[in-house]
């Protein structure tokens, strides 16, 4: 008989080039907590995942159409959420987030809470991307027990033998939805920094804090009459309009710096790799020390 799972999990998907941000949220999750010793974060990355990775230059039906899965591009993790479950050993209870994700109060009211019978609970973003019923599976409580129809190897095999459509596995559309609650906007705050914000999301990647003046690595999809100008500046991460969510990052960066969890020698590699900005280094300095609650009061 397997061993029961004594701590609840929190796994960041990501990939190489998304590993530091991951390693920040990891620390954010840490360090926020008044009961960090009562779970445990673990860090998913596409490089470590044969059947995952494997499909570079493979196709899968995205929103009806066909997309080409790429390793190299910059959310190449999303598919890793749906592992989650069968990386418990279908087991105990799991939050899954993005590496874009850090925690700014304790995470452990969100393991800790009663899920109600639901097997999954998610923030609803009615109209994003154009659907009224879209989840974001961006931040996900699971209980894993719940979930042992998750094969994940099996399901990537259906995925890119266009058995369905991304759109439907990665937005729970597949899903019975009685088995899905619903987790306050709060545990998954999209680009904004409110007083009742317990988990920010960076989502907009042309904005992402860490990134600004770095050339885009994701797939562009605009369209439209753009002017010549107004394309040249897509190709470039662009500040983020709150510089709050700037402080947040590099403030937690300088801290990992000071507890020896990153070297400066590692951000210059990271720096060099394109994966953060030229400037890293200058910005841990400058908000070295700087707290949130204080700018807040």
């Amino acid at each position: 008989m397997a061993a029961p799972i004594s701590k609840p999990v929190v796994f960041i998907h990501t990939n190489d080039s998304q590993l530091l941000p991951a390693k920040v949220a990891q620390h954010a999750l840490k360090s926020r907590s008044r009961h960090a010793d009562e779970f445990e974060v673990r860090i998913l990355r596409v490089e470590e995942t044969p059947h995952l990775a494997k499909r570079d230059g493979q196709h899968h039906v995205w929103n009806g159409g066909l997309h080409t899965w790429r390793r190299d591009d910059v959310t190449s993790f999303m598919p890793l959420r749906r592992m989650v479950p069968q990386a418990m050993g279908f087991r105990g209870r799991a939050l899954v987030i993005d590496p874009d994700i850090f925690a700014v109060a304790d995470v452990f009211e969100l393991l800790s809470r009663d899920m109600k019978g639901k097997a999954i609970m998610a923030v609803d973003r009615p109209g994003h991307n154009g659907r009224a019923d879209y989840i974001a599976t961006s931040v996900m409580l699971l209980d894993c027990a719940r979930l042992t129809h998750w094969d994940f190897e099996r399901d990537l095999d259906d995925l890119f033998a266009h058995r369905f459509d991304y759109i439907d596995w990665i937005e729970l559309k597949r899903e019975d939805r009685a088995t899905i609650g619903s987790l306050e906007p709060e545990w998954n705050s999209f680009d904004r920094l409110e007083p009742e914000t317990r988990i920010l999301h960076t989502t907009k990647r042309r904005t992402q804090p860490w990134k600004t003046g770095l050339p885009v690595d994701y797939t562009l999809r605009e369209s439209g009459p753009l002017d010549f100008l107004r394309r040249l500046a897509l190709r470039r991460y662009q500040a983020h309009p709150d510089r709050r969510l700037e402080a947040i990052v590099f403030a937690l960066l300088a801290e990992m710096v000071d507890l020896n969890l990153v070297t400066r020698k590692e951000l210059r590699a990271e720096m060099a790799a394109n994966h953060i900005r030229h400037d890293s280094l200058d910005l841990v300095d400058r908000y070295r020390g700087w707290n949130l609650a204080e700018q807040a009061a």
